[in-house]
């Protein structure tokens, strides 16, 4: 199986503070992996890494075969790395429509805008209602959504999602994750998951992977990790 992005021995971090101690993680094309583990334990130090974001002592990055690891971000988005941090990220102030139209970042993405925004909109069909309303004024599901439709406009090979489903209710959480789903199956986008929903994160990932204090500690098919007795008593998946 061909991966799409490989994180090979990476130690990183911020300034002199190291987070991240020589991690490895492979994330195979047409997937979605996911990265769980507690708060703290450096998931999204590991993307921001991966966007070239922190400082990358040690290790080296892959990206559809390329090394990128001294690449600047912008020319990882250009490659097609798209991040959708925690907290969304949104311009409050601007409508839906600008909010999306800001997510065709790179030429390649402006020369498919209309397209892009006709595809963001069939996966979150709730916000072709909210085209001329005001981010800021969206729920808590619908600013996610928002998020995710931005990083799709930048026509992403791969989609890095950070605690997308957080502070919403538990409804909405099973809603996004069948989008995410969605995005995967249906349009072949290859997807690594940051999330504390561990039991529904491991039902949708082909790999996965348990991070704790900046190290990787546990991996394999997710459908494996979430049979794991020790998994289950640390993260009570049931």
């Amino acid at each position: 199986m061909s991966e799409e992005l490989t994180l090979s021995n990476v130690t990183a971090g911020y300034g002199e503070f190291i987070i991240l101690h020589s991690i490895s993680l492979e994330v195979p094309r047409n997937e979605i992996t996911a990265l769980v583990g507690p708060n703290g334990a450096g998931k999204t130090t590991t993307l921001k890494t991966i966007m070239g974001m922190t400082r990358l002592r040690s290790g080296s990055i892959y990206f559809g075969g390329e090394d990128i690891t001294k690449k600047p971000t912008y020319r990882r988005v250009e490659l097609g790395l798209i991040l959708v941090p925690e907290g969304r990220g949104l311009f409050p102030s601007l409508t839906v429509r600008e909010n999306l139209t800001i997510g065709a970042y790179t030429k390649k993405a402006r020369e498919k805008l209309q397209d892009s925004m006709e595809m963001a909109l069939s996966i979150f069909p709730k916000l072709k209602e909210r085209l001329e309303q005001r981010a800021g004024t969206l729920s808590g599901g619908e600013a996610q959504m928002l998020a995710i439709a931005r990083g799709l406009m930048g026509r992403p090979k791969v989609l890095l999602l950070d605690e997308p489903s957080q502070g919403l209710a538990p409804v909405i959480v099973m809603e996004l994750f069948s989008a995410i789903k969605r995005l995967n199956e249906e349009l072949g986008i290859t997807i690594l998951l940051v999330e504390q929903h561990v039991k529904e994160s491991l039902e949708l990932a082909g790999r996965a992977y348990v991070m704790e204090q900046g190290n990787i500690v546990m991996k394999g098919k997710g459908s494996e990790l979430l049979s794991d007795p020790s998994l289950k008593k640390a993260y009570l998946v049931y």
